[in-house]
């Protein structure tokens, strides 16, 4: 067992449970202990994949990094992926195990349960600290039999847990004191503390809240986390619309629709950050502005993304983009979006056999949905150029189940060449349109400042995305230190009694 395991749960989803357990991760590391992130549920459709060629969370895979480590599956044990209002697909120990809905999915809990306790343990055996994110928050009542995302696990393997709570949001007191409430005697005892998230102003007008707040309940305030202005982390599911910032003199205006099942949104981050590079994200509803370059991205269920996309006049606009010499840049499920058919003949998207879908035509190339997933870390180089001496260092990774081929006898321009000699992607003859099975693909420095140049920027600024995530985690790690005693919350831990 691990020198102590400690549980990070929240009030309301986006609290800051994956903040805080990267933060922690970080300090931990600086003391020398060894210590690994664990979510057992997370629900998600932005995910990373491990090099082993498996599927966790991306928020654990950013808790990783702020270890120290690669990361690993059991790390996220069962990810969640929804592809309908009341359903996902469920992957268990980095692979797909099926579509489920909701009520299927409550009664496979026990089974799921056995694969996250195995892999806890396993952690457990390698690493002093294992650092445990809940999910959501732990008084959902209609959730609490069998649950294993938050208090549910905690009692499993008896660890003390931690309640944060976002003040941004308003009502913090409440939060915590229902919370805490709504929770069982046991429950409540393993509580060793609460955490305050984002807070804004002066410290000393909080105060008598916070000492109602302990006298009210028997727990501490371990500590207040300050606001930090144009902190930026990873999102592990929701789409920031908000814009990171506004440049009216950006070189490059991006403009990315959102859809319903948009995933793996990070593949623009870099790009948000960078500052040649204003990105517009619209939404359903939403007029589309004038663009440089259209991305259309991820999607967890690519036929009725793309209806939706037609439905707001996505098709119309992109073809007057193209006509006026625009660039257009597809992703995974947005790559097919850009060919001539998709095709489903499993109903794996739609639970329907053999449904189909026109895509916009842009790339002649059919899309078939295959039960096999791929997963894939990649490496390789750019062929966005004839001149082979120049081809930019590109690195990415693959989640997708559908297998793309080209019409016959048509000549096709390569996106990338990999590292196995396998050629990847397209563009057009005309250099306008690019479509890639890559995410992540303007992470490294030198593919970014390649697809700017291609996209209109002619001396795009040099921007390392890697430098700029780890000086936020060390920022973040920094600011939880000013404002938390690790030293004593990690022996409060180490003491923990069996309850």
């Amino acid at each position: 067992m691990p020198a102590f395991s400690l549980m990070i749960q929240g009030t309301t989803s986006d609290a800051g449970k994956s903040t805080l357990v990267t933060a922690l991760c970080r300090l931990f590391v600086r003391r020398g202990i060894s210590v690994a992130p664990f979510k057992p549920q997370n629900m998600a459709l932005n995910s990373a994949v491990t090099q082993d060629g498996n599927e966790i969370g991306r928020a654990q895979a950013v808790q990783a990094y702020a270890a120290g480590l690669e990361p690993h599956v059991d790390m996220n044990p069962i990810l969640l992926k929804p592809n309908t209002d009341t359903g996902a697909q469920v992957i268990i120990q980095g692979k797909a195990v099926g579509n489920m809905n909701a009520v299927g999915y409550h009664e496979y809990k026990s089974i799921a349960k056995i694969a996250a306790l195995d892999s806890y343990h396993r952690l457990a055996e390698q690493y002093q600290a294992v650092l445990i994110e809940g999910a959501g928050s732990p008084a959902e009542i209609n959730l609490r039999a069998r649950d294993i995302a938050n208090m549910g696990f905690a009692e499993s393997i008896n660890c003390p847990v931690i309640i944060i709570a976002d003040i941004d949001k308003g009502g913090v007191f409440a939060h915590l004191v229902g919370t805490l409430d709504l929770l069982s005697q046991s429950e409540q005892d393993r509580v060793i503390g609460f955490v305050i998230n984002r807070f804004r102003g002066d410290i000393s007008l909080l105060q008598s809240g916070l000492d109602w707040l302990e006298e009210r309940t028997g727990k501490p305030v371990l500590g207040v986390l300050p606001f930090l202005k144009g902190f930026h982390l990873e999102s592990e599911d929701a789409v920031a619309k908000s814009p990171i910032k506004a440049d009216t003199n950006a070189k490059l205006n991006i403009v990315i629709p959102i859809m319903p099942r948009t995933s793996n949104h990070t593949d623009w981050d870099a790009l948000r950050l960078h500052p040649d590079v204003q990105v517009t994200l619209v939404g359903a509803n939403e007029s589309i502005p004038p663009a440089d370059l259209v991305i259309l991205p991820g999607s967890k269920s690519v036929q009725s993304d793309l209806a939706f996309l037609r439905q707001e006049g996505w098709e119309d606009y992109l073809n007057k983009h193209l006509r006026y010499g625009g660039k257009v840049m597809g992703i995974c499920g947005g790559y097919q979006m850009l060919g001539e058919q998709l095709l489903d003949p499993l109903g794996l998207e739609n639970q329907h056999a053999n449904t189909q879908s026109a895509g916009f035509g842009f790339i002649p190339m059919e899309t078939v949905l295959k039960e096999e997933k791929q997963l894939r870390q990649r490496n390789g180089k750019l062929r966005l150029t004839a001149d082979s001496n120049h081809c930019p260092k590109v690195t990415g990774y693959e989640i997708h189940s559908g297998v793309s081929s080209f019409a016959a006898n048509t000549t096709i321009n390569h996106f990338a060449l990999l590292e196995d000699g396998e050629k990847e992607g397209y563009i057009s003859p005309d250099g306008q349109i690019i479509g890639t099975y890559l995410h992540g693909v303007f992470d490294h420095p030198e593919a970014l400042q390649a697809l700017l140049n291609w996209a209109g920027v002619d001396q795009a600024t040099t921007f390392n995305y890697d430098q700029y995530r780890d000086s936020e985690i060390n920022r973040l790690a920094d600011s939880t230190e000013q404002h938390m005693d690790i030293d004593a919350l990690i022996e409060q831990c180490r003491g923990f009694q069996n309850i």
